[in-house]
């Protein structure tokens, strides 16, 4: 499919893996409180696994339950996220289809290593590291909307708090995505910004407030750090670099 064509067609919820139900309060919480509950969860298998020595492998199965949640937030995010949604969440599918094989996200990358294929344009290993990309850029957004959010609402309630959206999901995607996709993915990114939803629009359809989102969006990038960066270490341990 034409890259253009992924901001022009429908997205085919239920075969995507979510539906509109998912954007509304769950029965622990919505879906930005569940997100950052998973996260933390992985969070701290990792930190105890640091904690108490040894070699701790974090498991594909809980890695890729939690990595299916965030993909109601590209979705959440309109037509500028769309290729992004579409490309993250059939990779999560990809590696949770493989869990049952590998167990481990250690072993997907070694057989990957084994077979000289790390880089091939379907290797679980090349997946992964998409997969890792895509929880960054929401912990990016997240930083960058948390960062400017209070300045911007004391100039002026209204108007540039719609902007602030956007720039700071232009800025997250231009550092964390933006270098290892092609022009025309590029372009089409940037194009489809001009149609990110409003504050309030975003706020509704992940039906939290001002005040609770800001919370749960802390809370996701302190949970997903030590994973992001537990995956980096998986790459880097073995020679792998993180440049692609």
């Amino acid at each position: 499919m034409d890259i253009f064509s992924y901001f022009t067609s429908e997205i085919d919820t239920q075969k995507m893996g979510y539906d509109d139900d998912e954007f509304e309060d769950a029965e622990n919480g919505t879906a930005l409180s569940l997100i950052s509950d998973a996260f933390e969860e992985i969070s701290d298998l990792i930190t105890e696994g640091n904690v108490n020595g040894g070699s701790f492998e974090l498991r594909l199965k809980p890695f890729c339950d939690a990595c299916s949640l965030v993909s109601v937030l590209f979705g959440s995010l309109g037509i500028a996220f769309k290729f992004a949604e579409m490309e993250y969440t059939s990779k999560v599918r990809d590696l949770s289809d493989a869990a049952n094989i590998y167990g481990t996200l250690s072993k997907v990358i070694d057989c990957d290593v084994k077979n000289d294929s790390v880089k091939s344009a379907e290797s679980l290993t090349r997946k992964l590291r998409r997969v890792r990309q895509g929880l960054d850029l929401i912990r990016e957004l997240f930083l960058n909307f948390i960062s400017t959010e209070y300045v911007i609402f004391l100039l002026l309630h209204l108007l540039i708090l719609d902007y602030s959206l956007k720039e700071a999901a232009s800025t997250a995607y231009k550092q964390v995505c933006a270098p290892y996709h092609t022009w025309a993915v590029r372009t089409a990114v940037s194009a489809g910004m001009c149609a990110l939803p409003t504050r309030d629009q975003l706020l509704l359809n992940l039906n939290e407030t001002d005040e609770s989102a800001e919370d749960e969006m802390r809370r996701y990038i302190k949970a997903s750090l030590p994973v992001i960066k537990y995956i980096d270490n998986l790459y880097i341990s073995r020679d792998i670099t993180l440049d692609w």
